[in-house]
């Protein structure tokens, strides 16, 4: 994760958005992680998420419990977050 992520806080922001369990969304966080580590960049250098890949992708994970519908609100209370913090944005 970017060095610049409180990743405490930015759990705790989640969690208030979303009522999601901390832990449940460390795990989300994480797999999310590798998803887009494993993500291959274009010609750009930019690495271009479908967000529906990337819930699908997390859903389907043997240790989370949580429905697509909660992984998808842990994914875009993270999003809200990054952009407040100004670290993320998103392409037209």
């Amino acid at each position: 994760m970017n060095q610049n992520i409180n990743e405490q806080e930015m759990i705790r922001f989640i969690a208030g958005k979303t009522k999601a369990d901390p832990k449940a969304i460390a795990l989300i966080l994480k797999h999310e992680q590798t998803f887009i580590n494993s993500a291959k960049a274009n010609a750009k250098g930019e690495v271009d998420i479908d967000s529906d890949d990337l819930v699908d992708y997390v859903v389907s994970r043997r240790d989370v419990k949580l429905d697509e519908l909660t992984v998808e609100s842990i994914l875009e209370a993270e999003m809200d977050y990054l952009m407040d913090k100004g670290l993320a944005g998103y392409l037209d």
